[in-house]
């Protein structure tokens, strides 16, 4: 049996049941906007060592529960924690985000990876999963997340982050087959990877196709899609009311969301670029929608940010025919580091006045 929960909004609404206001939870609300969270990355000496101890994750995972009534805590950690564990040598350039030091550009490197253990080379993980559980005590469900295969890929093959995709896109175009096999080996450790985190005691899961955007239609349908479609079918997420939901955002979704709502999923993240009361008539009720608020709606006034989001809470609302049950609000993408904590705390308590039933 699973754990009851003080607030189960976001795992009710996660499961279209009703609830008392809709729920909200931020990408990126543990981060560099908060004072807190700068001290312990301080004390911490990197951000590598921050997710790699299981009591310094928690506690960055609990500091916006302990200013903000949010409905959620996700994991504090990185998608790259994954590639990293297959041996390609994650490093954090300063100013210049995560690199590798062994990309993978051809059947050798390919050929090299493998799943890694996620009691053994991934444990910290895990640790942190447990750690963040006992220490949350009931009071709100914790999101346990991975990286989209195709996201993966791109940093594993660009070597850290990208401006044109190039090396990857010429993957695409002139060694479809290898990069269906590297795509294939990620996604058995994705599914593997979101498994133990569940084993661990996460209550949802969310995989971020982060760089979905950036593919063509065909390039998408072939390079991201089918392996989304099977993580939705092949991961194991247990029955009725233990069953843990699935979410798959992606930004740039928004031409895919019939097909992502149809892969099994329990969810769909949205991001800014489309209408969320269309995303609702579109998907037909098939699954929950998450979403989907422009961040930089925190950079306007606390008056303004509170319109925005009755904006997205009504549109949810006309689009699902009137009903308000099935949303879970976020942002459409992460917060930045230059946003003002007074501004969250105004759009959290945006969004439960204006949704209370």
């Amino acid at each position: 049996m699973s754990e009851i929960l003080a607030n189960d909004r976001l795992l009710r609404a996660l499961r279209r049941q009703p609830v008392d206001r809709t729920p909200v939870w931020l990408m990126r609300q543990a981060g560099r906007y908060l004072p807190e969270y700068r001290a312990t990355r301080a004390a911490a000496g990197s951000f590598l060592a921050m997710a790699k101890t299981p009591e310094l994750a928690c506690e960055v995972t609990l500091q916006p529960l302990r200013r903000f009534p949010l409905d959620a805590a996700i994991l504090f950690s990185d998608i790259l924690t994954v590639p990293d564990a297959m041996g390609l040598g994650l490093y954090f350039a300063e100013g210049e985000g995560p690199k590798f030091e062994r990309p993978v550009r051809d059947e050798a490197d390919v050929a090299r990876l493998a799943v890694p253990d996620m009691e053994t080379e991934l444990r910290y993980v895990m640790d942190a999963v447990r750690v963040i559980r006992r220490e949350l005590a009931g009071a709100v469900p914790l999101i346990g997340f991975s990286g989209s295969p195709w996201t993966l890929a791109c940093y594993m093959v660009e070597g850290g982050g990208s401006d044109n995709y190039a090396k990857i896109k010429a993957m695409a175009f002139n060694r479809p087959e290898l990069l269906h096999k590297l795509l294939g080996v990620v996604t058995d450790a994705v599914i593997a990877y979101l498994a133990a985190q569940r084993a661990a005691g996460a209550q949802a899961l969310q995989v971020f196709d982060t760089w979905g955007g950036v593919l063509s239609p065909t390039l998408y349908r072939q390079f991201s899609l089918p392996y989304l479609q099977r993580i939705a079918r092949e991961l194991q997420r247990g029955e009725g009311e233990d069953r843990t939901p699935l979410i798959l955002f992606g930004k740039g979704n928004a031409p895919y969301l019939e097909a992502l709502a149809a892969t099994g999923t329990d969810a769909v993240g949205v991001d800014w670029l489309v209408d969320l009361g269309e995303a609702a008539r579109r998907t037909g009720g098939q699954v929950a929608l998450q979403g989907n608020l422009d961040p930089a709606t925190l950079y306007a006034s606390p008056e303004v940010i509170a319109r925005e989001a009755a904006r997205v809470l009504d549109s949810y609302a006309e689009g699902n025919g009137g009903s308000r049950e099935g949303h879970v609000f976020n942002l459409g993408h992460g917060m930045s580091p230059d946003m003002d904590p007074e501004h969250v705390l105004a759009l959290v308590e945006a969004v439960h006045a204006h949704s209370a039933r």
